[in-house]
């Protein structure tokens, strides 16, 4: 894809096209000399996309009786010069270039909330309905597009970053990839590729809220056609939840702020769970050595990025095909995609002799997230457990949590001498303090940038708080990895650590996994009927008691 500037800091138009660049003739124009204008035939500026309300918009200037706009107008404010709006390819709503109250503009911001990637520019702009492309490889991600002037110093070609505009081109060599810039700077398209508004079309404009507009996306990831008018009655009738404080009068306002924000957060990762489902799946079979079925697929959504899938997460499997009955099935991920395969694996639970399962069936399956409410529940539990029993923790965790000022008592604690331990690097100053001050309180907060030694250093605390007390220490973390992490360097001071982990996450590899618990259970030779039973479970794929 090609163009040839007018003015690089005010508009372009398109050189002369062969059939690899656009293929497009521009669109007819005319000038009007006495006004100072350019107009555009009716026929050019038609628009084929669909707006939220029968093709049209509503909307209503300050003061001003409500009017009609066209359907490409811009769905956030309503703006709709034509040089100045975008028409997301994947929604197909238009998105203009202004900022309005947002830090980055509407059609980019409409992007990176929708995860949508691909555009087109207005039959009436100076470049005409032109698909932002790569002219190399045809990619059409906007934000891996950049341009590069040709030595022609008239054309400049659209190229993304990974691969082509670092490599020699195959189709054209007339271009220097040093100079590729990409088309969104500063959160926005370059201002001659999508011109800015006015300062008098944005002051007609409409004027959203960036709380607004996030409940608009999410209106939309459930109704692509919701309006303004939807979002309006909807905020209407949701309750805002109380504002978190500082300080709380007791466990009771505790839980009351922070429960319908626990249960906001879980119906949010329910609906994005349960909407991330993917049909028209083919599948291939195999018969895992615990004598259960694995099922293999690729989910374009993951490739995307419009999914988020790790190992351990429960899908459901369906088949809904003519060949034989309606079938669905249940299983844990147990591989995804990697630099070997773009396949994602799940071991269903039926075992193989299950003569339910579809397995000379490869087409017409469709795959879903098995939403658990496990750790939401765990969150309401723990609140409620602490709103009606004050021993729950103690009485000084109690009210810290609750923000009062409490005086922590003395902890008679022997400060070891050397505070660097076996197997980690030595400490600097700040680590050593921030060891020295963990040792004498009950509560302690490290903050710190990456690469500073975080992880070294809690690492060193637990192993002195090992020593000093002479007993176990629970250590968490809120990721997986993060755990991993962790029990790495502990492992590395020669303490006895054990990993615990979820069954489902028992076959993911691990640079630990030696560590874990089922592991250490499996290596551990003393116990003879233990034995037996690792052995009758490796035959039969698995054993219930």
């Amino acid at each position: 894809m090609s163009y040839q500037p007018e003015d690089p800091s005010a508009g372009a138009e398109i050189d002369e096209l062969d059939s690899t660049a656009i293929g497009r003739a521009r669109p007819r124009r005319h000038d009007d000399e006495d006004e100072g204008s350019e107009t555009f035939e009716d026929d050019d500026l038609e628009s084929t996309v669909g707006a939220p309300t029968n093709g049209q918009q509503k909307h209503q200037g300050n003061g001003e009786e409500e009017i009609e706009l066209p359907a490409h107008a811009c769905a956030y404010c309503g703006i709709h010069n034509p040089s100045s709006v975008v028409k997301c390819l994947s929604c197909n709503k238009w998105f203009c270039s202004a900022r309005g109250n947002t830090s980055s503009s509407h059609i980019v911001n409409h992007l990176v909330r929708a995860r949508h990637k691909e555009v087109q520019l207005h039959p009436g702009s100076s470049l005409g309905d032109t698909i932002l492309e790569c002219y190399n490889c045809g990619t059409k991600n906007v934000f891996l597009l950049g341009f590069i002037p040709a030595k022609s110093d008239t054309v400049v070609v659209l190229l993304c970053r990974q691969p082509c505009a670092s490599m020699p081109s195959s189709k054209d060599m007339n271009w220097d990839t040093s100079r590729w810039q990409p088309l969104i700077e500063d959160r926005s398209f370059l201002p001659w590729l999508v011109g800015a508004p006015t300062d008098q079309e944005q002051l007609r404009a409409r004027h959203l809220s960036p709380q607004l507009i996030a409940k608009l996306e999410e209106m939309w990831k459930e109704n692509s056609q919701a309006t303004l008018e939807d979002l309006e009655k909807a905020t209407a009738v949701d309750d805002e939840p109380a504002p978190v404080l500082l300080r709380y009068d007791d466990a009771f306002q505790y839980q009351n702020i922070f429960g319908p924000l626990v249960k906001i957060e879980a119906d949010y990762d329910r609906k994005l769970k349960e909407s991330q489902s993917q049909d028209g799946l083919i599948v291939r079979w195999d018969l895992g050595l615990n004598n259960k079925h694995l099922a293999s697929f690729v989910l374009p959504k993951l490739e995307l990025g419009d999914v988020k899938l790790a190992v351990g997460d429960e899908m459901r499997l369906k088949y809904n095909g003519e060949l034989r009955p309606k079938w669905e099935g249940v299983g844990y991920v147990i591989k995804i995609p990697n630099n070997q395969s773009d396949e994602v694996t799940i071991e269903l639970r039926a075992k193989g002799d299950h003569k339910s399962v579809p397995t000379e069936c490869t087409h017409n399956f469709m795959a879903d997230y098995v939403w658990k409410s496990t750790s939401f529940d765990r969150m309401q539990c723990a609140m409620k457990t602490f709103a009606v029993d004050e021993l729950s923790v103690s009485g000084y965790i109690f009210h810290r949590l609750l923000g009062h000022e409490v005086a922590a008592a003395p902890m008679k604690t022997q400060i070891p001498k050397k505070f660097s331990v076996p197997g980690l690097p030595d400490l600097n100053g700040s680590q050593i303090n921030a060891v020295k001050s963990v040792l004498q309180r009950p509560l302690s907060l490290i903050q710190g940038p990456p690469g500073t030694g975080k992880t070294v250093t809690s690492a060193t605390i637990i192993y002195h708080l090992a020593k000093i007390n002479g007993g176990q220490v629970l250590v968490c973390a809120p990721s997986n990895v993060a755990v991993d992490q962790l029990c790495e360097r502990i492992h590395l001071t020669g303490l006895k650590t054990v990993r615990v982990t979820a069954k489902s996450r028992e076959d993911v590899e691990s640079a630990v996994g030696f560590l874990s618990l089922h592991e250490q259970v499996r290596m551990n030779d003393s116990n003879i009927e233990l034995v037996k039973l690792n052995q009758l479970k490796a035959e039969l794929g698995d054993v219930k008691f």
